[in-house]
Parts: structure tokens; C-alpha cells; sequence
């Protein structure tokens, strides 16, 4: 699909010939080409005419581009009035833009020269997903966990009234710091941890302007009391008709007041001389200010605005006239596992679901539609999730907490302190393990077996295919302790089954040679792999075993009896190498004075790039072939050989110093 032109009728933006948008005469004044926008300065001189055409064609744009690649497009058609009118009033990058969360920034690539690499939207080694500080002086911040930007405004402003360049400073040349943050960030603690700063006494001279996108939603409509809080002053726009002149000052009415920081709103984000207007009064303030915007999510585009879902939040190659998939669906990881919670919730009422504001995304649509009194939606806030999950066990119920895996990050010290030192039965759902492919470094799930396997009692397991998934999703439930299940975001293929069960663990190949030289222990999806290279090595007379642990952490005791009757170890995972599988065998095997060497093939201990994720794993060494190469370098004794000088950095490893484009960041 990629070149695929986007015919005119799919974006409807209620124009008739010789008509803009607003319904005045048009002179036909065409703003430049969006691939000759070469910074936001040449948004300046366009009138209300060219400013709409231009809202139109970003729009086209958009559709055509992510409809052929993939990527987050209801968001970013939902912010392409407010993202223009932010670049007329601000001067990025002298004036510091924080997004929060980064999907929402393709508008803001394209209006800072970047619309030209939109072909190569998350494909290896071309445009990222988010925000990045390599390709752009004016992407600030990588942030695509959500509720950071408020954090982040707060010691950028500080550091730049330290230096005395901050507005307001005395300076004529003073510089704002803006902070866009969407509804459902507000749902994140770490958010009211910042305006808890950013309104205090202290900070009423930091004027930092936060932009509130308000579209009721993250993923789907958001919750909680803040979300009632918003959609009555949302109400209060209805009856006023229009925003008000300057912002307003602490209220009983308004939280945001409440918190010491003036409020203006609420303005129509889709009319780019409102919000224009409102940022500029904003800037005048001199004070912390919210700006509070209303905008719709999937705005101009039929296919997304009929999304009850999510608004076409994400997508993956669709036909851009339909919004649609081509082709019939694969079964994927995480389908299996929603059937599964399915029949575990009619067989087990005492299991509850909680989601952080995904609740499709990780699966639980079917389980809420049979059991919806069972499932709770805690909003962007993982900690909350986790530590309400302790308190769910504690009263006599199994919660099943469902993230991705790279989310867990944010809930580390809950999982230790709340859950595993109380002993209690929670299970978490680890979605999106692994290389998690084009959205890249941010969401990678590479970190949870070294982050968990530092936690007591709790138990990991990774299943190979879809049997081993429902089965292990039972045993997690059934035990009494804290429990983990991790599985990646891709289809999940054919069963693999075993020869035998040793110990709890599964024997997929061999195991019956005389002399067995390699063990090689698959965690998880590698099985397909590991499977593949033992073919490649028997045929070349290199006896295998290849053993799936299914429980990962901790290190069972069979495992190690296995790997006391081989010559060489060598473990495959998906995950980083450091506290890995692999580290653990090899502690478990030193702690029992198991001396055979263990061999660890893995990820390396990086930020790694986004791309494909066969790709990916295939670049970091876990194709078969490199799978089979790592055993006879373990069987030559010989260590891995350092890898290959080049004229530049490996790209797979993210390297957010230098931007690529328009010089250091000031």
C-alpha cells in the first residue's frame, strides 16, 4: 500500500469549490507543500485561508501515510489545528514543547521539516513513532509513557530561571516552556505530582503554559473523578458560547485554580485562531497557566470518527478509504489469552480483571463483556493498578493485573512492597514482552525477567505457543503467591509439543544421546527458533537438547540437573541478556557447583531501535542461524567475537545525543 494516494473524499472537510473550510470565498492561496516546510517559521505569514487548506492537507496526509505504514493516527488527526496554531505562537526550539504523551507529535514532525520521511514511518532505521532528539532539535523529550511532560516542564523551567533565560526574567528574548498533555495523562499520579510543583507559591513566577488536550479519552474514554471534573467545565463552554477573555484565577469551580495555576478554556481546538488566541493570552499571563482545549479524537476522517473503541488510537496497514484490514485477522498472543481469561472467570468468580486505561489493547474486551462487574479500569496510573491489586487479594479475590510489559517499569516498587512482601495472590499479565517492534525503545518489553527475578517468591513463566499460554495462565491463578505470564506482541503460531515432561519442564527435542554435548534452553517464543538451529547442528553431528523451562523464574532444580548432564549451555531468550535467563541459570548452576559453562544469547544491555520485529530480533542474534553460530563458538571455546567496527553507530541501538537536523539543541 505504500504510495497509495488518498483520494480527496476521504477526508471530508465540508468544502465545495472555490470554498474554504469556514465557508468564505477562497483565493486559492495553497500553502507550501508539506514536504517543503522546513521549520515552523514558515506557519507565520499564512492567512485563515491557507491555514485551513493547510488542517486539510495534514489531514490527507496523515491517512495516506499511516494508513500504509501503521502507526497512532485517531490522536494525531485529533491535534492538527491545536499543533499549528502552537507553532505560530511559539518559536520552537527556543521556546521548549513537552507532548505528553508522544504519539500526538506527527503533526509536529511534519511542521518541523520532517514530512519528507514519513515513507519510512517506524520501519529500521527511519522516522520514529515519538519524539526523538536524534532526528530533531525540536523533539525535547522521548516520552511515550504517559504523564511525564508536566514533570519534565517543571525542571526545564526551573533550569532555565536558574540561567535567567526563562520569560519573565527580564530578558526581551525570554523563553516559554509548553507542556501538552492529554486527558488521560491526567490519570497518572506522576501528572499531579507535577502541577503539584507547578502551581505551588514558589512557582507562580515560572510561567510555564500547560495545554490540556481534552478529547475524553485515552484509549477509550477516560475515567475516574478527574474525567467528571473535566466534562463539567467542559459543559460550562455549551453555555457560554465561547471561552473567556483572560484566565481566571483560583475558583472553588476549578481544581486546576485550586492547585494555584490560572485557568482559560475551555476553546475549540479545532479553530486555530481560538487557540491561537488563548496561547497567546496564555503567554502574557506571566503565571502558570492551564489552557484547556477541546478537541476530537480521529477529527475529519469518517472510518475514525465511527470507532466507538478507540478512534483508530492505533492502527496496522489499513485500506485508507475504509479504515480497514485487509485480509482476514492472524490469532495472536494476546487474543489467546482474552478467550482464556474468559473460561478462567466462569470457572473461577473469584478472579477479577484490572487494566490501565487498555482495556483492548490488552485483551480484556471479552472478559469485560461476560463478567463487566469484574473488571476495573484504573486509568494511566500502573502503580495504583498494582498496589489496588494488593488490596483486591487481601480482601479474598485473585486480580489479574494486565499491562505491557514496559508499563510494569512503572510499578516496580508496588510488585516488591505491596504484592511479594505480603505473599499475595496477584497475577500479572505481561503483554507486549520482548521486542515489541515499531514503536520502539520506550516500549520494548526487555526488562521484566531482571526486574522480577530480583523479586522473592514470585513466580515467572513464559509460554512457547497458545497451549502452553492457557496452561500456565492456570497454574499462575491457581497458585497461591504472586505469579507473572509474559508473551509477545506477535501471531502466536502453531503448538509445539513436547517429547516428555521432566521436573516441570518440557523436552522438545532430544535428550536420549549417549553423549550429549549442548543443552540449549528456550524461554518462551524462541522455542520455533532453538528447535531450527538443533536441526542445523545435528546435521553437522552436534548432538542437542532443547528444553522450554516454562517457569522462568526462579531457576528450577530440573533445569540444572539438565544442564549438569551437558557439555555446553546455552540459553535463548528475548529479553536483555543482563539478569536475564541466562544470568539466573548461571547462579543457580554455581550455587548447586554445576560447572558446565552456560552461554547466554539474548538482547544487549541498550535502548534498541524500533523496526520490524523479526527484524530486530534478527539484527541482536536470535535467528536460528545465529542461534547454531553461538553454540559452536561455545563448543570451540572461544569467547563471541567483538562485533564489526563501522563508520557509524549500529543503528539498532538507540543513541538520543545529537540531532540529525537543524544544528544543537539551544
Amino acid at each position: 500500500m505504500t504510495g497509495h494516494t488518498v483520494e480527496p473524499s476521504v477526508i471530508d472537510d465540508g468544502t465545495r469549490p472555490g470554498e474554504t473550510p469556514s465557508g468564505a470565498p477562497s483565493a486559492r492561496r495553497d500553502p507550501p507543500a508539506l514536504e517543503q516546510i522546513i521549520g515552523p517559521a514558515a506557519l507565520r505569514d499564512l492567512d485563515r485561508t491557507q491555514l485551513d487548506h493547510l488542517a486539510a492537507r495534514i489531514r490527507r496526509f496523515l491517512v495516506e501515510k499511516v494508513c500504509a505504514a501503521g502507526g497512532h493516527l485517531g490522536v494525531n488527526l485529533g491535534v492538527v489545528e491545536l499543533t499549528i496554531a502552537l507553532h505560530r505562537v511559539f518559536d520552537s526550539p527556543h521556546d521548549v514543547l513537552v507532548f505528553d504523551t508522544g504519539h500526538q507529535t506527527y503533526v509536529h514532525k511534519i511542521l518541523t521539516g520532517r514530512a519528507d520521511g514519513f515513507d519510512t514511518l517506524r520501519r529500521y532505521g527511519g522516522l520514529a513513532g515519538y519524539p526523538s532528539r536524534s532526528e530533531s532539535v525540536h523533539d525535547w523529550v522521548e516520552n511515550s509513557h504517559a504523564s511525564t511532560a508536566l514533570s519534565y516542564a517543571d525542571g526545564i523551567a526551573k533550569s532555565l530561571q536558574l540561567k535567567g533565560e526563562l520569560a519573565g526574567s527580564g530578558r526581551p528574548d525570554g523563553r516559554r516552556v509548553v507542556a501538552i498533555v492529554g486527558d488521560g495523562a491526567l490519570t497518572g499520579g506522576l501528572a499531579w505530582e507535577g502541577l503539584n510543583n507547578l502551581g505551588s507559591a514558589t512557582a507562580q513566577n515560572r510561567p510555564v503554559i500547560v495545554v490540556l488536550n481534552d478529547n475524553g479519552r485515552s484509549y477509550a474514554p477516560t475515567v475516574g473523578g478527574v474525567a467528571s471534573h473535566l466534562h463539567r467545565l467542559r459543559g460550562r463552554r455549551d453555555h457560554e458560547g465561547a471561552p473567556m477573555p483572560e484566565p481566571r484565577p483560583p475558583s472553588a469551580e476549578n481544581l486546576f485554580g485550586q492547585l494555584g495555576l490560572a485557568y482559560l478554556g475551555p476553546v475549540d481546538g479545532h479553530d486555530v485562531a481560538a487557540v491561537q488566541d488563548a496561547l497567546e493570552r496564555a503567554a502574557e499571563a506571566c503565571r502558570p497557566v492551564v489552557v484547556h482545549v477541546i478537541t476530537s479524537k480521529g477529527s475529519g476522517y469518517p472510518p475514525a470518527e465511527c470507532d466507538e473503541a478507540d478512534r483508530m488510537h492505533g492502527v496496522g496497514v489499513v485500506d485508507p478509504a475504509t479504515g480497514k484490514a485487509e485480509g482476514p485477522g492472524e490469532r495472536t498472543w494476546t487474543g489467546v489469552f482474552g478467550e482464556e481469561m474468559v473460561q478462567i472467570g466462569a470457572r473461577r468468580p473469584d478472579v477479577v480483571a484490572i487494566t490501565a486505561a487498555m482495556l483492548r489493547p490488552v485483551g480484556l474486551a471479552p472478559f469485560a463483556e461476560a463478567f463487566p462487574d469484574r473488571v476495573f479500569d484504573v486509568g494511566i496510573a500502573e502503580q495504583h493498578a498494582v498496589c489496588s491489586a494488593a488490596g483486591l487479594a487481601m480482601g479474598g479475590l485473585h486480580p489479574v493485573v494486565c499491562l505491557y510489559s514496559t508499563f510494569l517499569n512503572r510499578a516496580f516498587d508496588q510488585v516488591l512492597m505491596d504484592v511479594a512482601l505480603h505473599r499475595l495472590a496477584v497475577t500479572f499479565i505481561l503483554d507486549r514482552a520482548g521486542i515489541t517492534g515499531p514503536d520502539g525503545p520506550s516500549h520494548h518489553g526487555v526488562w521484566d525477567v531482571g526486574l522480577l527475578g530480583l523479586v522473592p517468591g514470585l513466580r515467572l513463566a513464559a509460554p512457547r505457543d497458545p497451549a502452553r499460554l492457557r496452561e500456565l495462565l492456570r497454574e499462575a491463578i491457581d497458585h497461591e503467591g504472586p505469579t507473572a505470564v509474559r508473551f509477545p506482541r506477535a501471531t502466536a503460531g502453531s503448538d509445539i509439543v513436547a517429547q516428555r515432561r521432566v521436573g516441570g519442564v518440557d523436552i522438545l527435542h532430544g535428550g536420549d544421546h549417549r553423549a550429549p554435548h549442548v543443552l540449549l534452553v528456550a524461554a518462551g517464543s524462541t522455542a520455533q527458533s532453538c528447535l531450527r538451529a538443533a536441526d542445523g547442528l545435528e546435521r553437522s553431528g552436534i548432538g542437542v537438547t532443547v528444553a522450554d523451562p516454562r517457569w522462568i523464574v526462579p531457576v528450577g532444580t530440573a533445569v540444572v540437573e539438565l544442564a549438569a548432564r551437558h557439555r555446553l549451555v546455552v540459553t535463548v531468550e528475548d529479553g536483555v541478556r543482563h539478569g536475564g535467563v541466562g544470568a539466573l541459570l548461571s547462579q543457580a548452576c554455581a550455587d548447586a557447583s554445576v560447572t558446565t559453562p552456560v552461554r547466554h544469547v539474548g538482547l544487549p544491555h541498550a535502548f534498541i531501535e524500533h523496526g520490524t520485529r523479526r527484524d530486530l530480533l534478527d539484527r541482536c542474534g536470535l535467528s536460528a542461524q545465529q542461534i547454531a553460530a553461538a553454540v559452536r563458538r561455545g563448543l570451540d571455546g572461544h569467547p563471541p567475537p567483538p562485533p564489526a567496527r563501522a563508520p557509524a553507530p549500529d543503528p539498532v541501538i538507540h543513541a538520543p545525543t545529537t540531532a540529525r537536523t537543524g544544528g544543537e539543541r539551544p
